[in-house]
């Protein structure tokens, strides 16, 4: 245990010295409350308008007919945004969307990106680049099925479920 604590020490004013050399911490000691928001997590409830704006969509070229069915499949994911508190959660969109269970203190940068790929009947999403690409389907009720059923069978979504690890 002695050891331990000598290397966790050691670690630490390791640490504290690689701030000091920026005068960091010095800033970081006169003003705490300013650089608190940008260095420390706060647990807060998502919202569906956060999560909404988070997302930046890639749209084809305007007035084609690919662009054309994007827009319907954008207003069903914004109808879906708001509407998820029911089977799916806005936690669990945005971890099977990002791999992050809530927004950074810091924000993301670069933002995620919503994508169209016409070819694909279930949601699909790429964590490493923060991307989901949804159906792209007709109607609102299909919509919502496919990315229910998607994202409630996807590994990261069954991993947060046996865990409790949505639970705030």
């Amino acid at each position: 245990i002695y050891i331990s604590l000598i290397i966790m020490c050691l670690s630490f004013n390791s640490f504290k010295e690689g701030l000091a050399s920026l005068h960091f911490l010095d800033t970081l000691c006169q003003h705490p409350s300013v650089l608190a928001p940008a260095l420390c997590h706060v647990e807060k409830r998502l919202t569906a308008t956060q999560l909404e704006q988070l997302f930046v969509p890639q749209l084809s070229l305007s007035g084609s007919n690919r662009w054309t069915t994007e827009n319907l499949a954008l207003s069903f994911w914004a109808d879906y945004v708001m509407d998820c508190e029911g089977p799916v959660s806005l936690e669990e969109l945005l971890m099977f969307s990002t791999g992050m269970k809530s927004i950074p203190p810091a924000g993301m940068t670069p933002h995620p990106c919503i994508t169209f790929a016409p070819e694909s009947m279930d949601p699909l999403a790429n964590t490493c680049a923060s991307t989901i690409t949804p159906s792209l389907l007709q109607t609102y009720s299909l919509f919502k099925a496919n990315m229910d059923f998607g994202i409630q069978n996807s590994p990261v979504c069954i991993f947060m479920r046996m865990y409790n690890v949505s639970s705030l």
